[in-house]
């Protein structure tokens, strides 16, 4: 993931990631997932961009990324630990795990360390229901997500 550089040409950028994916059928959510792997965020001046490409409105695309939890407006820590808030993760501990990794990180939900290295996010359902309570670091997901083990996935991350 490249990480957005402040006065870098995010216009150009995103023209190129437009022109190269707007044919597909229903660009939108590809176009938002490659600008997003290319900034690591979706910076507000691709919104304006991408909207005139696809011949609709700011507010339509500025609709799309608010309505998806994926999308994020600004930049990341070096790593990204999700933590599962559905249903099946609450019944098992979730609600404590999410407690106790927010501690060990000294931050809430969507908030990252101080250090850029972990930016802690919450999510709804990584489909890990009968390993719960599950996590994911960095896209590798882990089930069964105990005291021991979140304090490992907090140490990996601080690395």
């Amino acid at each position: 993931m490249n990480v957005h550089v402040p006065g870098s040409d995010v216009g150009a950028r995103t023209l190129a990631i437009v022109s190269e994916l707007k044919g597909l059928e229903g660009p939108l959510l590809p176009i938002l997932h490659e600008i997003q792997a290319e900034f690591g965020f979706v910076p507000q001046e691709s919104l304006p961009v991408i909207a005139r490409a696809l011949n609709l409105s700011r507010a339509e695309v500025h609709g799309v990324v608010t309505f998806y939890h994926d999308y994020r407006d600004h930049p990341t820590g070096r790593h990204v630990l999700k933590l599962c808030r559905a249903e099946a993760c609450q019944s098992m501990g979730g609600d404590e795990l999410a407690e106790r990794v927010k501690a060990l990180l000294g931050i809430d939900f969507h908030q990252t360390t101080l250090d850029g290295a972990v930016t802690l996010e919450p999510i709804y359902c990584l489909g890990l229901c009968s390993c719960a309570p599950a996590a994911m670091l960095d896209g590798e997901v882990h089930g069964r997500v105990d005291a021991d083990l979140a304090k490992e996935l907090v140490a990996e991350a601080r690395r």
